[in-house]
């Protein structure tokens, strides 16, 4: 977009405090016109379609909210995900209050006409039909004897006037054009009518493709759009923008609009007059102008036009009325007006209908324009009505190019301060208005699919991925190639213990337990190299914690797969300290130290809560795991029953007896980290990859591994990489998360998946496509400063902690800084992932925990500055970088055409 309109150009705007006027001798709104602020919310909605669908209505929702909101508030319509459409019929918007149309979201007028009958003279199924009276239709949002009632953005109103009407084979335009032809009138709605209310506002709304006029106000004192943006195509039959009707005290002000009729048209008829508008900085496209009439019997004063720019309107400056409806049109003002590409750049005429016939006769006296320049030839038509009442107009430095083709008659030109009027002054070029042609403003939505350049993807090699550690934001290189190893290459290990629950235990080389076997190799501190504890076919219910230690430890199996050899527990984070302590407080009596404080940290607790949540628990640098699975076995029996029965009736019992988080594999800051045909099994939160500090990364490589869960199952901020692994949704829940990472936003890197295959269970939401790869995890959140909030009075700003104190909130630099990053690429996508939306934000707009996805740094910074925080004066975050870090994205992947079911797989024999 070109640069916004000099200041010089807008003389009734003040620099701090917008439109402001300056006395009742002037042509503009009396009012002090401010930009306005939206309302606080008492009820946020969240749209539960993708798009809009036949038969579908929320006007009753939406009307209720509404109808019970207090004055002086607002009603959001938010979107969650994917889901971004709104469709309802007719709705009445109450005194007092605000419809607010969020980000992203659409509201959709019904296709159905039966919901806009008026039924006039008791006859219904008028709307829809063509007659000789065209007023068959209530309009889709009515206003009617409001005060301070309003309609704000930044999302959009469309009104599906392209769209086939429900039970016809037409749309609503292709019916105006229709009755064009067979000279009669269409039964279509307007989108927005204003009648006898007073401070009506309208802000950064977009509205799109209505069925018939966007916006009309009759007997209205005090309207204010701004920043609004009118959409519809240039050959949609009277689809007029904003219509001021018999009103007063109008200000439209940096506005945007292009239709199929009037951009704007102000009238005056037979309910009275219209005087003391404004039309500020905006932009005129597509449509017919900026017109006055063709009503103008009711008479108009004081309007003033500054600042406007049309660009391919038919005509630019239009003054329209005839003998059958006309009427005073005095005090019009045009200054700073920028014109291109218009057949008629002026045209003020007072025989608009030349067949028309009536007494109420058009006269226009102090008509002026100054500082107004059409850059490309056109023609100018000044036809006043006759002798007697010829049209008075005074012209100061009016250029069009050309040079202009004029009509004139019945004008006469009054000259400005003794210099007589002329078009084109000798010596004069026009202003400048190189910049003053700007392209319509678009919604920039981000792209839900970002995709890495081939380039790009070059980065997230697994050798580069895993080539750094340590600081945050100052990580130092250390080459890590963990393909390499052994371990991957299907070496043949010398076990230093052995794991058997079958033979018999000495306490030194052999164990019926993993966890002594590990407490051995621990104490074993004097050892200078990597301990290989070898663990025998079998299920062990025990937990295993590994601590950091001063040589790594090599866990494996060497059963025929990977399902041989289990290592399983039931425990989930609702699990008290007392009862975590009498389950498992055997195992640990006589461990070393440094496991013995591992077990104290969930011991104390009142709950163990999701970090104490863990069957196996490592914090040791160099850890591995081969050929051996690892399940949390939480409702595990339930869930098997379920995965079962998914496609039969399962009672609603056992769906949600699903509500604990219940960790797997839990990696606390242990450096290079492998596994190696490993099976990861669980529900919520199977495997958790953290770090110690929040400020140190750790890097985890998973080879031909297999990991399942319900959601979020794969979560943290450290680097992991999987390569050829699987990845499989179940279905327990209506949707469905795989990742959830919550990397810092100055980590290089953080969960990569190459050459994966995510797969489902073949649930019902599955089937659907309601699965997604990832949600950014917005964790220890108290507060949030994201969307909208239907509380009192709430704010939440940057403080040291986490917290709200209802309604006011701190929120953690570092909370807002991590961010969660994650790169699927060159894998095999199931049809469970959603096909439009893969990436899902933190919970739904209007909750204390909403973050939208953010797929790079562009939108954290966008992101902030949209909540009122700027990252570097509140966050001392350095200038925005030129190239914007990726923070999701995918590369060269595949999808399935069904929906791939795929049974926990027996990983392959080690080699």
């Amino acid at each position: 977009m070109k640069a916004p309109l000099p200041a010089l150009a807008r003389s009734v705007l003040a620099a701090a405090i917008g439109i402001i006027a300056s006395g009742a001798a002037h042509a503009q709104d009396s009012r002090v016109v401010r930009e306005p602020a939206l309302p606080p919310a008492c009820a946020v909605l969240t749209a539960e379609q993708a798009a809009p669908r036949i038969g579908q209505n929320d006007a009753p929702r939406i009307q209720a909210a509404l109808d019970k909101c207090p004055k002086g508030q607002s009603v959001h319509l938010a979107g969650t995900n994917e889901k971004l459409a709104f469709v309802a019929g007719p709705l009445k918007l109450p005194s007092g209050v605000t419809l607010a149309i969020d980000a992203g979201v659409t509201l959709y007028a019904s296709t159905n006409p039966r919901l806009y009958d008026r039924g006039i003279g008791g006859v219904a199924g008028t709307c829809g039909t063509l007659d000789n009276n065209g007023k068959g239709c209530v309009p889709f949002i009515s206003v009617d004897k409001t005060r301070n009632s309003g309609i704000m953005g930044p999302g959009a109103i469309d009104g599906q006037g392209g769209q086939k009407v429900d039970g016809l084979a037409e749309t609503w335009w292709q019916m105006a054009r229709r009755a064009q032809a067979e000279k009669n009138r269409q039964n279509n709605p307007r989108l927005i009518e204003i009648l006898g209310s007073e401070e009506f506002t309208m802000y950064k709304v977009a509205l799109r493709n209505s069925p018939n006029f966007h916006v009309t106000l009759s007997k209205v004192d005090g309207f204010t759009a701004w920043g609004v943006r009118i959409d519809t195509p240039h050959d949609a039959r009277n689809t007029d923008g904003i219509d001021p009707i018999s009103s007063r005290n109008v200000t439209i002000a940096h506005s945007y609009i292009r239709t199929g009729d009037d951009n704007v048209a102000i009238k005056a008829g037979n309910a009275g007059p219209t005087e003391n508008i404004s039309i500020i900085d905006s932009h005129f496209y597509t449509g017919h102008g900026m017109s006055i009439g063709s009503e103008t019997n009711g008479g108009m004063r004081r309007v003033l036009v500054d600042g406007l720019s049309l660009d391919g309107t038919t005509s630019g400056l239009r003054i329209k009325s005839d003998s059958s409806r006309g009427g005073e049109v005095s005090q019009v003002s045009y200054r700073n007006v920028c014109m291109r590409d218009i057949k008629r750049p002026i045209d003020i005429d007072t025989h608009y209908d030349k067949d028309a016939e009536g007494k109420q006769i058009p006269v226009y006296t102090g008509i002026a324009m100054e500082r107004v320049h059409a850059t490309s030839p056109g023609k100018v038509v000044l036809q006043g009505f006759d002798e007697a009442r010829p049209l008075q107009l005074a012209l100061t430095d009016v250029v069009v190019d050309g040079p202009p083709d004029v009509k004139m008659s019945f004008t006469r030109l009054m000259p400005v301060g003794g210099t007589p009027s002329r078009l084109n002054p000798p010596g004069s070029a026009g202003i400048d208005c190189k910049d003053r042609f700007p392209d319509f403003p678009l919604d920039a939505a981000p792209n839900p699919r970002p995709q890495l350049t081939k380039e790009q993807a070059k980065a997230y090699d697994y050798r580069e991925v895993l080539k750094y550690t340590g600081t945050v934001g100052a990580e130092r290189v250390d080459p890590w190639d963990p393909l390499a190893d052994p371990l991957a290459s299907g070496a043949v290990f010398k076990p230093d213990y052995i794991v058997d629950a079958a033979a018999r235990a000495d306490g030194v080389t052999s164990f019926s337990s993993v966890q002594a076997a590990v407490n051995k190799a621990v104490s074993d501190h004097a050892r200078s190299r990597r301990a290989y504890i070898l663990v025998k076919p079998g299920v062990y219910r025990e937990l295993v914690y590994v601590p950091a230690t001063a040589a790594p430890i090599t866990l494996y199996g060497d059963g025929p797969d990977a399902a041989a050899t289990r290592i399983s527990a039931n425990i989930d984070a609702a699990v008290t300290g007392e009862s975590y302590a009498k389950q498992f407080g055997a195992q640990f009596a006589a461990t070393d130290k440094s496991i013995t404080e591992m077990y104290d940290w969930a011991r104390v607790r009142p709950a163990i809560g999701t970090f104490g949540a863990a069957v196996v628990w490592v914090r040791g640098d160099g850890f591995q795991a081969r050929n051996l699975t690892i399940e949390n076995a939480f409702n595990k029996d339930v869930g098997n029953a379920r995965a079962e029965c998914v496609s039969a009736s399962c009672s609603d019992a056992a769906v949600k007896t699903v509500a604990h988080q219940a960790v797997a594999l839990r990696l606390e800051g242990g450096d290079k980290a492998q596994f190696e045909n490993v099976r990861l099994l669980g529900f919520q939160d199977t495997l958790f990859l953290h770090s110690v500090d929040h400020n140190t990364t750790a890097r985890s490589f998973f080879n031909k591994s297999y990991i399942e869960g319900d959601v979020d199952f794969i979560f943290g901020d450290t680097i992991a990489y999987f390569n050829d692994c699987e990845v499989k949704s179940l279905g327990d829940r209506p949707v469905s998360y795989a990742g959830a990472p919550d990397t810092s936003r100055h980590a290089r890197y953080g969960f990569v998946f190459n050459g994966c295959r995510f797969t489902n269970d073949g649930s019902a939401s599955a089937r659907a496509g309601q699965f997604y790869f990832a949600r950014q995890w917005f964790h220890n959140e108290r507060c949030t400063p994201y969307g909208v909030m239907a509380v009192a009075g709430y704010s939440c700003k940057v403080g040291e902690v986490d917290v709200l104190n209802s309604p006011n909130g701190t929120i953690m630099k570092r909370t807002l800084e991590s961010v969660g990053k994650m790169v699927v690429m060159n894998s095999r996508i199931g049809m469970h992932i959603n096909r439009s939306h893969p990436w899902a934000d933190w919970n739904n707009s209007g909750k204390i925990s909403y973050r939208p996805a953010q797929y790079s740094a562009d939108d954290w910074w966008k992101n902030l500055l949209a909540a009122g925080l700027d990252p570097q004066r509140e966050l001392g975050e350095a200038a925005r970088p030129a190239s914007a870090a990726i923070y999701l994205a995918e590369y060269n992947n595949s999808y399935e055409s069904t929906v791939a079911v795929a049974a926990a797989p027996a990983a392959p024999a080690a080699p």
